[in-house]
C-alpha cells in the first residue's frame, strides 16, 4: 500500500523522505498505468493463442506486471518524472 502523501502550507524544499516517498508514490502510480497499457495491447490481439490455457494466461499476467515494473525501473514513459516535477514543491 502506498502511503498518503500531505500537503503541507509553507514552501520549504521537502525533506528527503518525503522526497523519497514522492518517488515511490510516482512510481507506482506509473507502474499501475503500464500495467492497465499493456493489459489493454494484449486485449487486442488479432487472432488465437497457440498455447492458450488458463496456465499460460495466468503465465502472461505475471509476466505482464513484472515487465510493468522494469519498465518504471529503467524511466518508463516518464509519467513519474512528471508527477515528481509537479508534487516536489507542494510537499
Amino acid at each position: 500500500m502506498i502511503p498518503a502523501l500531505s500537503l503541507s502550507q509553507n514552501s520549504e524544499p521537502p525533506a528527503a523522505a518525503d522526497s523519497q516517498q514522492l518517488q515511490q508514490a510516482a512510481q507506482a502510480f506509473e507502474a499501475i498505468f503500464l500495467r492497465d497499457m499493456i493489459g489493454v495491447m494484449r486485449k487486442a490481439s488479432l487472432g488465437d493463442d497457440l498455447m492458450g490455457n488458463s496456465g499460460s494466461t495466468e503465465f502472461r499476467d505475471m509476466m505482464d506486471d513484472r515487465l510493468a515494473d522494469e519498465m518504471v525501473q529503467n524511466n518508463g514513459l516518464g509519467i513519474a518524472d512528471l508527477l515528481v516535477a509537479q508534487w516536489k514543491g507542494k510537499l
